[in-house]
């Protein structure tokens, strides 16, 4: 099976577990396919732990280029800069960004939430509400 070539930015992004989950699984099929492949990563991974860093790998490593939790919320509801929405859109569709994903879909489903709690609460303001109008009705 001829090794397709990974960069040492994907590799250590491997590592990081930052890959889209297709480029996760053909590293890893390759890795079980490949000696020297394997060797590489070792080596890339000791370098990272001796203290040889790149600004690239500070970047990746602190997640300096993800959004944060609220202005994920705020590409969610829609209430970012046209310029924003489009940079997140492309951080969260072109990157593969795992983790701004996984806080993503944490929103949705908290948004979700709130919003059945809401109608919940709405319906017992409108059913208590029924019997205070129903009783002032009566009493006239």
């Amino acid at each position: 099976m001829p090794e397709k070539p990974f960069t040492d930015q994907e590799l250590l992004a491997y590592l990081d577990e930052n890959l889209s989950v297709a480029l996760m699984s053909q590293i890893e099929d390759a890795l079980r396919h490949s000696d020297s492949l394997r060797v590489r990563l070792a080596s890339l991974s000791r370098q990272r732990n001796e203290g040889v860093h790149s600004v690239g790998e500070i970047w990746r490593r602190n997640r300096l280029s993800c959004p944060s939790r609220s202005q994920l919320g705020g590409y969610l509801l829609e209430t970012l800069s046209p310029e924003y929405h489009e940079f997140i859109d492309f951080h969260l569709t072109e990157t593969g960004c795992r983790y701004c994903e996984a806080n993503l879909e944490d929103l949705k489903a908290g948004l979700s939430a709130a919003s059945q709690d809401s109608n919940r609460r709405r319906q017992k303001y409108f059913q208590s509400s029924a019997g205070y109008l129903s009783a002032d009705k009566d009493e006239q």
